[in-house]
């Protein structure tokens, strides 16, 4: 049955929070009716509570979305509640006979999405559902057998394969955007920011949410960076990677854009460098890829081998780790560096996850929580998969007895202890002989630096290679009650 082109179609915004590249945007601008742009506050039961950090970077992207819409003569409107009610109660109001979106691959939200489809449909309600959050649909990129991949490198190999992606779409420079518009919420009245204490005052410092910081950031990084990102990437000191994840873990930006960009490089980017980028972005391909086809990722181990581990869960362990506070520099430096900026170095990341878990047995599921609600790119993909990867329980994992030495793995990645200054202030003038080891440091040392070890800076709060082994029993234990 043709649409009448005078009834507005409702463009439903939600991870994918930008104007360019936006598969749903480009066919609602080509149907040629008005467009009514909305975001709808879900409630937390229905599709998981966004975390604290993410909700201050999602209120300045909602912020930034408006005023775009605004430059091409419209607004951004904003509704709470139950997803197919707030449509429904819009379609009622606007005369709307069609609701497009881009698809969600989360649990929860692709669930949503199926019945709102279904329901809307049954109300006569045009439904068309797009890709471009990902490079491919989780559901058609699978082995030759026709199952899911469970390796990361073949996995790589096939998208590889697939060939490049389309083009991105650029924005439209005009929209037919409806008039009058429906009666939008107040951004403020949903309280997104922090406000007593304001935890978030220096996240300003590091990001600027938004399409346009999202496109800043990627242009800066292959103009500046993406020569030497193989090597220099691992060195949290450095200013080395893209600083893109928070963009595109809300769609301010597509993997297609990012791949693009990337293109054409090769007479001054060593291909190793790009090679190695874009496998990265395929990691987070990967991880979608798992969480599709195994949706309790973030809440039970890929390998149920692991159900039988006996974890220590000391909740006095857990609250050093937190803070920053276990005595062991590298780890305290990311886990105040994730507090600040709402953000931690990938490599940092796996050294604080390899300690949580095997240093401290803690489960890596308080781990993926903490993340969740601390970081500005939780995403439910790669959070779960990441932790899963270094509890050794995930799918193509690293194997348990992989445990990451703190103080070695600092030396090896800040030897000087740039990074660690940074964040632990109070190792500032302690030599980079013993910055990742004042445990070890001469008192004469320690007295000239003005550290006091366990007043000052923490003593460790366990001693490496006893936990080492100690991980290591409980694992074999494991293994032989399988």
């Amino acid at each position: 049955m043709a649409k009448d082109a005078a009834k507005p179609v409702i463009l439903w915004f939600r991870k994918d929070l930008r104007l360019d590249d936006n598969q749903a945007l480009k066919a609602a601008d080509l149907s040629g009716r008005p467009i009514i742009p909305l975001y709808i506050k879900e409630p937390a039961a229905h599709t998981g509570a966004l975390g604290a950090a993410q909700a201050w970077w999602l209120h300045h992207s909602l912020e930034a979305l408006d005023g775009s819409l605004r430059k091409r003569q419209g607004r951004l409107v904003l509704a709470s509640g139950e997803a197919l009610e707030v449509l429904g109660a819009i379609i009622r109001e606007s005369g709307a006979e069609a609701v497009f979106w881009n698809r969600r691959y989360d649990p929860s939200g692709a669930a949503i999405d199926i019945r709102v489809s279904h329901e809307l449909e049954n109300q006569a309600i045009e439904v068309r559902s797009f890709g471009g959050q990902l490079l491919h649909e989780p559901s058609r990129l699978l082995t030759g057998s026709g199952t899911p991949y469970r390796v990361y490198t073949p996995f790589w190999r096939a998208l590889e394969g697939a060939g490049e992606p389309e083009p991105p779409l650029e924005a439209p420079a005009k929209l037919r955007l409806a008039s009058p518009l429906t009666k939008s919420e107040r951004l403020e009245s949903w309280k997104l920011l922090p406000r007593k204490p304001d935890w978030a005052r220096d996240f300003g410092d590091l990001w600027t949410p938004g399409e346009q910081g999202a496109r800043e950031k990627l242009r800066s990084f292959v103009e500046d960076r993406l020569d030497g990102y193989k090597e220099a990437r691992d060195y949290p000191a450095k200013l080395a990677t893209s600083m893109l994840s928070p963009h595109l873990a809300l769609g301010e930006i597509s993997p297609a854009r990012i791949w693009d960009a990337t293109r054409g490089l090769s007479k001054r980017v060593p291909t190793a460098d790009i090679v190695h980028f874009r496998k990265e972005i395929a990691w987070r391909e990967f991880s979608y890829h798992l969480l599709f086809h195994f949706p309790r990722l973030a809440s039970d181990n890929w390998n149920d081998r692991f159900d039988g581990f006996e974890w220590r869960n000391d909740d006095d362990d857990f609250e050093a780790w937190r803070r920053g506070l276990t005595g062991y520099p590298i780890v305290d430096a990311g886990m105040r560096q994730l507090w600040r900026h709402g953000w931690m170095h990938n490599r940092v990341r796996m050294i604080v996850a390899s300690f949580l878990i095997k240093d401290l047995m803690i489960d890596w599921r308080r781990g993926e929580a903490w993340f969740r609600d601390t970081l500005v790119d939780a995403d439910p993909a790669n959070n779960a998969a990441s932790w899963q990867w270094v509890a050794g329980s995930g799918a193509d994992a690293s194997p348990f007895f992989r445990i990451f030495n703190p103080v070695l793995q600092g030396q090896t990645f800040d030897p000087e202890g740039c990074y660690v200054k940074a964040h632990v202030p109070e190792l500032q003038d302690l030599g980079a002989k013993y910055v990742h080891r004042p445990f070890e440091a001469p008192k004469s040392m320690l007295e000239a630096a003005g550290v006091t070890l366990g007043q000052t800076y923490p003593k460790p709060i366990v001693d490496h290679a006893s936990a080492r082994n100690r991980a290591l029993a409980a694992y074999n234990a494991t293994r032989g009650a399988a």
